[in-house]
């Protein structure tokens, strides 16, 4: 909201990248913070890379997801609430979690949500705030990042791959 972020620097392939990202799919627009898979990949590099990145973003999806179906306050957007507060919500939700996954073993597996994907009421939060955040953010619609980044994820994951034993099939 204030023009900062958590200070993220990296090297990939050879270019240095100053903002985290978030793993998405198609539906996202090109952003440098968003790198999709590759739409219908023909090369054997591309497609590793789409497999690794789709793996990884499931797995993240899968997790938040449980965490969703127990908790309406992580359900609807964030943005404008204040990120100390946001921090916390996650960890108390994450460590409330685990003690339901540690005291139930099995059973909470098997746990009934109701109101599973019911957003959670967005009238709360500040608004001029909510608009502060998308006005600070409109800076990263640079495509030519989007792609970079995502080019280099594919040389770097190919590169991974090489120096690895283990072969995804």
């Amino acid at each position: 909201m204030e023009g900062n972020t958590i200070p993220v620097n990296f090297r990939v392939n050879g270019h240095d990248y100053d903002m985290g990202y978030y793993l998405a799919d198609g539906i996202y627009p090109q952003r440098p913070t968003f790198v999709k898979s590759v739409r219908q990949p023909m090369e054997e590099k591309k497609r590793h890379f789409c497999k690794v990145q789709e793996g990884a973003r499931k797995e993240i999806e899968r997790a938040f997801g449980v965490l969703q179906a127990r908790w309406a306050v992580i359900r609807g957007p964030a943005y404008g609430w204040d990120r100390e507060a946001i921090r916390e919500i996650m960890t108390a939700c994450i460590i409330m979690h685990n003690m339901i996954i540690e005291d139930e073993g099995e059973r909470a597996r098997d746990t009934n949500f109701e109101n599973i994907g019911v957003q959670a009421d967005r009238s709360t939060g500040i608004l001029a705030d909510r608009h502060a955040f998308v006005r600070a953010h409109h800076k990263l619609h640079d495509s030519r990042t989007h792609h970079q980044l995502q080019a280099d994820l594919i040389e770097h994951n190919w590169q991974l791959r090489g120096a690895s034993s283990v072969v995804i099939n």
